[in-house]
């Protein structure tokens, strides 16, 4: 079973969605220099169900497009389970993982997936020289440039 801690309603991680995020815990990657090395315990934050999910679904309907998951892929039945319910309320799900790919059984229930570990030197979706990809799974399409500062 999947912990998180309590989501937030975020505006700029998926471009043109408003989303209810979920900081996901125990993750195994434990990339170096990690803004959310606080959530690599397993143990913390509250079991995250599909009552739970609802619960905050019910909370926000009508005001969220998207549900973003900040990890999960490693529990791949939990995670598939709670993507499985945001799509069939009709939202648009989006999957952040510092690994290179998903299982199919994950991405066929995605509209958006960012990949790749962090690595300090080479930045975030801000940076031209990242190894970070958000794409919109629908169309293919880089979403990187939304992450871009115009010079």
């Amino acid at each position: 079973m999947l912990n998180a801690f309590e989501p937030r309603v975020v505006l700029q991680e998926v471009p043109g969605e408003v989303s209810l995020a979920w900081l996901v815990t125990g993750c195994p990657l434990a990339c170096d220099g990690c803004h959310s090395q606080h959530s690599w315990n397993p143990t913390a934050g509250t079991p995250l169900t599909e009552a739970r999910l609802k619960q905050w679904l019910e909370r926000y309907a009508g005001l969220v497009s998207c549900v973003l998951f900040f990890g999960g892929e490693w529990d791949r039945h939990g995670l598939l389970a709670l993507l499985r319910h945001c799509r069939s309320q009709g939202l648009k799900t989006c999957l952040y993982t510092g690994r290179e790919r998903v299982s199919g059984l994950l991405m066929a229930e995605l509209d958006y997936l960012k990949t790749g570990p962090w690595r300090a030197s080479l930045g975030g979706l801000d940076s031209p020289h990242t190894n970070q990809r958000l794409r919109c799974l629908n169309t293919g399409e880089s979403l990187n440039h939304h992450f871009r500062r115009a010079p």
